[in-house]
């Protein structure tokens, strides 16, 4: 992987091709600033583009925090600044969520802690999340006079319109059951198994195709915003390309001859 500057985040890479991107402001409570958000563009872009990794896994430095949305000295620069310079930090954020959204790699969120705001975004874009029994959650912009635009798209689609009113308007904060209710969160467990839980979770998702995983995400962004007679045209052409992937024509021999594909293989 290239060797990158970050100041705010880390990577690290297992030989499995397991990376874990690490937001590390644990005494700002991970909060996200201008460094973090083009951290998290740069960690997503080359991330995507390292054929060696397979699972990302988002997760947090050691503190009771997750991440606890947007940085109160960014706020207060973004407050002070002009509109062409607040609308581009804005436009960042957006693209920083959807950067981490489009990730080509299963993205799974490893909860640790609470979440707020842009913490909730974060939550959001992953395909799979793991919190903690215990941890609270927010969208608590309203009640800073802000609105959450930037993670709407995402927290929206993640848990539906209705839920999205009960949660979004008041900003009252919701324990980990509320957010698996919700569908915010896939689970929650002890903190003791939050690793384990990963782990698991990591195995299974390597037991998938990469090319196979890339084009499945694409094609559930599809089909999720498309009408019938679109998504017809688009999954028979999908699936016809599957088959004439390196990965379909390995997998339905290793299948016939009953061994394990080449994806499967790795240690």
């Amino acid at each position: 992987m290239t060797n990158l500057n970050l100041e705010t985040v880390i990577i690290s890479t297992d030989g499995r091709g397991v990376a874990t991107l690490t937001l590390n402001r644990p005494e700002k409570h991970n909060a996200l600033d201008g460094a973090m958000i083009a951290d998290l563009r740069q960690a997503a872009a080359v991330l995507g583009a390292d054929d060696d990794v397979r699972v990302v896994v988002l997760t947090n430095a050691e503190c009771s925090s997750f991440c606890a949305g947007g940085d109160v000295n960014w706020f207060k620069s973004m407050a002070d600044a002009n509109r062409s310079t607040r609308r581009n930090g804005s436009r960042e954020l957006a693209q920083m969520f959807a950067d981490l959204d489009r990730l080509p790699k299963p993205l799974i969120g490893r909860i640790e802690g609470s979440a707020y705001g842009g913490g909730i975004g974060m939550i959001s874009v992953c395909d799979y999340s793991v919190g903690v029994i215990g941890a609270q959650y927010g969208l608590t912009e309203v009640r800073l006079g802000l609105i959450p635009a930037n993670i709407s798209p995402y927290v929206v689609k993640r848990i539906g319109e209705l839920n999205a009113r009960a949660v979004m308007l008041s900003g009252a904060l919701f324990d980990a059951d509320r957010a698996v209710q919700i569908g915010l969160l896939t689970e929650a467990v002890a903190a003791a198994d939050l690793d384990a839980r990963v782990e698991k979770i990591v195995l299974d998702h390597l037991e998938a195709a990469p090319g196979a995983v890339a084009m499945t995400k694409e094609l559930i962004s599809f089909v999720s915003t498309h009408g019938h007679d679109d998504n017809l045209l688009y999954t028979g052409d999908r699936l016809a390309d599957a088959w004439e992937t390196e990965e379909g024509a390995a997998g339905i021999i290793a299948f016939l001859g009953k061994t394990l594909p080449p994806w499967r293989n790795r240690k």
